[in-house]
């Protein structure tokens, strides 16, 4: 663990909710400020959406352009598979242990965020979180945007670009899809044994919510940071002290201190 910034940090809500916001956020912060004030190192996005996006666009052209079968998804753009939710969460990992492969330095200088959003089927974010890499969730803290389902599905509306589908920041489901996937979320029940910390796999995970239903991630760049400082400095604090218990279990003090 980094001295003054977080290793990882698993980014999760509703779509539309002010996830990708938060990311452009801190990618636009100054890094020493962002460092300093939101214990962010260099940042490192790993987001599910490109990949489910490919999968998209393979199947368009298997289907239109080869006349072959779709692979992962229907003609409306579900899921042919519900594993393919938990696939998706896999893949994200992969690609966390090929960071570490590459640089066994790599959490020295950097702060992997991990994003996805879940709903309530298929297991929704009890079951995703328990396809994270165990090193991964023993490095993490996670962080739950919360805003109503309607609040997603007006920012959801606003935001898509249909010009644009692949994008993160512009990207947009249909109204009826949305509702299908995302009116209900199972954060309220995954969060419901205790107020500071997930338990996945037997592993403690420190949380927080980012309160965002007066959507402060939305041309307010002043109170997006103040929000953020809210939220991810008694999460660090938080992590620190986990750290700390986990690394003298017994409560020892050090010698020369009482």
């Amino acid at each position: 663990m980094g001295t003054d910034a977080f290793d990882v940090l698993v980014l999760v809500g509703r779509p539309a909710s002010g996830k990708s916001e938060i990311i452009d956020f801190l990618v636009n912060t100054p890094p020493d400020i962002r460092r300093r004030k939101l214990h962010v190192a260099e940042l490192d996005v790993l987001d599910d959406f490109p990949m489910l996006w490919a999968w998209f666009e393979e199947d368009r052209i298997l289907s239109e352009r080869l006349k072959q079968p779709r692979l992962h998804t229907d003609a409306d753009g579900y899921f042919k598979y519900p594993h393919l939710w938990h696939l998706l969460i896999e893949r994200l990992s992969l690609e966390y242990h090929k960071r570490l492969r590459d640089d066994p330095l790599y959490h020295e200088h950097t702060t992997v965020l991990v994003e996805f959003s879940r709903g309530s089927g298929y297991g929704g974010y009890a079951e995703a979180f328990a396809h994270l890499a165990d090193d991964l969730l023993h490095r993490a803290a996670a962080i739950y945007v919360h805003v109503s389902f309607e609040e997603s599905l007006r920012k959801n509306r606003r935001r898509f670009n249909p010009d644009r589908p692949d994008s993160i920041l512009e990207h947009g489901l249909s109204d009826e899809k949305l509702a299908l996937l995302y009116r209900d979320d199972d954060w309220d029940a995954f969060s419901a044994g205790d107020p500071e910390f997930l338990t996945v796999q037997g592993i403690r995970v420190p949380y927080a919510v980012f309160e965002n239903e007066d959507d402060v991630t939305t041309g307010k760049p002043d109170l997006l940071g103040e929000r953020l400082e809210e939220v991810l400095g008694p999460l660090w604090e938080l992590r620190q002290t986990q750290y700390m218990r986990s690394s003298n279990p017994k409560g020892l003090s050090a010698p020369g201190c009482v």
